[in-house]
């Protein structure tokens, strides 16, 4: 066979092998190919129209599954107008009692804790020096009488010229200075209780040398006690002189003290928004001691206010929304939240009486979700509340 029939025949084998390769290769991929690639064309896919088929799941619906949730409804409630405050109890009157001048004490009067009277002598100081001063000061002031005595009576005489009486005279009055300095301190020396009230622990001793302002002890008129407290700037119009208050201390359970607000501050605090409060609380008993940190409620009357249960809300980022349940979908609503007491909320801006907030199931919820409601109790509260529309409850 000649050499040039022998290549055009191996041509064409290796030719046909390389084709034969190839139209296998398609007839596999067609095999992997979706179902759908093989049907004619223009064909629907399959599936296509079935309910739950390529939208979701059967049931789904185009929004998702759908959630079982239980509501409650938002309802006008009757409820007292409170204010609550967290205040630090202050004595009536208090001081710390403290020396004028520099001296060693010389006497203790008082018993730590003992109540005294105003004038009471606290603390005694070494007074020898003042005295003897004192001595001077009035043998001089007493010359300084004689003196002018005799000499009004040599001016009757026109013996002394006006200007020697008026030297005279001034130097009576130096001297009657000198006596009133020397018994004021004196005075310094004996340490009194400025009001009635209870004295404190004393930090000095017999012989010890105190400074001015050195704290001797303390002393604290408590019959009555001044709580400050601060309430927010809303509240600063409900604030007036004689609105009565309650207030509770840890040291004392189940005892309230009542009280009553005797003045509100000229100037709210540009920092905190807050203006603080002074109230005065009777304490007859003793009880209360400065420094307590004691819980304020003040009633400041009563009001028709919306509220919902307190599981509704839904805190995110310094904001508190809800879910409003309507026409099958869950609504994510921001409210604003006022006054609290246990279990609900009062809501002041962002939800209607009688409308319907998930109670559980939020966790689950998105905005927009398809929710059914499994509380059967749910829709008389709505019913109720569309019958009596704003009225009390």
């Amino acid at each position: 066979m000649p050499d040039s029939l022998r290549k055009v025949l191996l041509g064409a084998l290796i030719g046909a092998l390389v084709v034969g390769f190839a139209w296998h290769l398609a007839g596999e991929r067609a095999k992997r190919a979706p179902a759908a690639m093989s049907g004619p064309p223009g064909a629907p896919a399959p599936g296509a129209g079935k309910p739950g088929g390529a939208a979701g799941k059967p049931g789904s619906g185009a929004g998702g599954p759908v959630i079982p949730v239980v509501v409650a409804s938002a309802r006008i409630e009757h409820l007292a107008l409170e204010v609550e405050a967290l205040g630090t109890a202050r004595a009536n009157e208090s001081v710390d009692v403290t020396a004028k001048v520099s001296n060693l004490v010389t006497a203790i009067r008082f018993v730590e804790g003992q109540q005294v009277r105003k004038g009471s002598v606290l603390v005694e100081l070494d007074g020898a020096q003042a005295r003897a001063d004192l001595s001077v000061a009035e043998a001089a002031l007493t010359e300084s009488t004689s003196q002018l005595k005799r000499s009004r009576e040599l001016y009757t005489t026109k013996v002394l010229s006006d200007q020697q009486i008026e030297q005279i005279e001034a130097t009576f009055a130096a001297n009657q200075a000198r006596v009133a300095s020397a018994r004021a301190r004196l005075g310094d020396t004996v340490i009194r209780a400025p009001f009635d009230g209870r004295v404190g622990l004393r930090r000095v001793s017999v012989g010890s040398f105190v400074a001015p302002g050195a704290v001797i002890t303390t002393l604290d008129d408590s019959s009555q006690i001044k709580l400050d407290f601060t309430v927010p700037e809303a509240a600063v119009a409900a604030m007036k002189p004689g609105l009565t208050l309650e207030a509770t201390s840890v040291a004392f359970p189940g005892r309230t003290f009542a009280g009553k607000v005797a003045s509100v501050d000229s100037r709210v605090d540009p920092g905190t928004r807050s203006v603080l409060v002074r109230a005065i609380v009777p304490n007859s008993e003793g009880l209360l001691k400065p420094g307590m940190f004691m819980n304020v409620r003040l009633a400041r009357g009563a009001a028709d206010l919306l509220v919902v249960p307190e599981e509704t809300l839904v805190p995110e980022q310094g904001d508190v929304f809800v879910y409003v349940v309507q026409d099958g979908k869950a609504s994510k609503r921001r409210i604003q939240t006022g006054q609290r007491r246990v279990g609900s909320v009062q809501v002041t801006e962002g939800l209607q009486s009688g409308e319907l907030v998930v109670t559980e199931g939020t966790q689950k919820l998105r905005d927009g979700a398809s929710v059914a409601v499994v509380d059967s109790a749910a829709a008389p509260k709505r019913a109720a509340s569309a019958d009596g529309g704003g009225a009390v409850r």
